[in-house]
Order: structure tokens, then sequence, then C-alpha cells
């Protein structure tokens, strides 16, 4: 089972991997993890990212490639993967395929877990997370259920600033999914329902 997760910020794409991950024991590859990890392990490639980041700027299509590789091969990861956050272009997408085929492999499915933009402008300007233990809740919270922490909005959870995520994700995403719809291999899910409702979609689509 070798999946790429499609969806917007918000959609919900974090909570069904959890649980493919949870139930399937398939390797859960989110790039951003990645960059992160080899960063703070100050290995060679997360030393040439850090140069990027630090100065603000987008990590090479290629150097994310090489980090998503080096964790293809590890053990967790033979017998299936769940590549979250990556492909984000066309391009990448492209470069994808080619390196999974010289490693032998391919991918099964790539999930879009659909959700309409205004639902997800709603959903996420109303999330509120606590200052003292980082808890993330709603509106409705006025006080941390957690840890009794004063809860306020992030500058990333204010409307405008989802709506210019969004607009970013729309522009890189469509080609994206385009582009999988002509491989026969892109799955559409509803995302704006229970999420066992869209758990019990997410599995039949993918013959679990």
């Amino acid at each position: 089972m070798n999946i790429v997760l499609l969806g917007a910020p918000g959609a919900g794409k974090g909570t069904q991997a959890q649980r493919l991950v949870r139930d399937f024991g398939v390797a859960h590859i989110s790039t951003g993890d990645l960059l992160r990890a080899a960063v703070k392990g100050g290995t060679e490639l997360g030393i040439q990212a850090k140069k990027y980041m630090d100065a603000g700027e987008l990590v090479p299509d290629q150097l994310v490639i090489d980090l998503v590789k080096e964790r293809l091969a590890e053990d967790d990861a033979q017998q299936g993967f769940l590549l979250d956050g990556f492909p984000r272009n066309t391009l990448q997408a492209v470069t994808l395929d080619s390196e999974l085929s010289e490693l032998g492999r391919e991918l099964d499915c790539a999930l879009l877990i659909d959700v309409d933009r205004d639902v997800i402008i709603n959903r996420l300007s109303s999330r509120r997370t606590c200052r003292a233990c980082g808890y993330t809740g709603t509106a409705a919270d006025e006080v941390c259920p957690s840890c009794g922490g004063e809860m306020y909005q992030r500058d990333d959870d204010k409307a405008e600033t989802i709506a210019n995520r969004m607009d970013v994700y729309e522009k890189q995403t469509s080609p994206l999914v385009e582009y999988y719809r002509g491989q026969n291999i892109l799955k559409t899910i509803d995302g704006d329902r229970d999420v066992d409702v869209v758990y019990a979609d997410v599995k039949e689509v993918l013959g679990l």
C-alpha cells in the first residue's frame, strides 16, 4: 500500500493518516517532519536544507526527494508508505514516479481528502491554542481544558491567513490532482463528515 495523501490544510489528512498507520503499520512520511529531523540530527542533507530554511527560502525539490528516498529505504517503509506533504506540484510528482521506479516500486493510490474551501476556513479560524501547554481547542474553550491556561488564536489560524494558504494550495495542487487523475490512481473522499465515516470510506476505496 503505497499512497500519496492530498488535501488542503485543515482537511483532516493528519487524522486519517494516523489511523492508517495505527491499523495497518504503513510508514507515515511527512516531509515537514523529515526536514526537521534531518536538521536536528545534523545529517548531510539536513545541513544543506538548513541553509535554505534559515534564509527563508524553499528547500529545493531534489533535496526533498533525496530525503524521501532515504526514508523509503528504512525497514518500516518496506510494507508500504503514506506520503504526506509531498509531492506539492506536478514536477515533484513526475520526479517521485521516476525515483520509485528505480526502487522497483510504484504508487497504488493518490488519496484526496476533499473539503469545501469555506468549511476549512471556518474550521481553522475557530481553532484556539493554549499558551501554556499547546492544547488545541475551539473558540468555545475560554480556558484550556487540559491545564487551565489562556487560550488564544494563532496568526496562522486567522481567516485572512488561512485564505492565503488556501490560494497557494489550490494553485499548486489543482494540477497535481489532474496529474494523478490522468494516471487513474486518484481516489476522492468527502472529508466534511464525521472522522469515523471518512475513515470507513478511506478503507473502502483502498480495499482494506
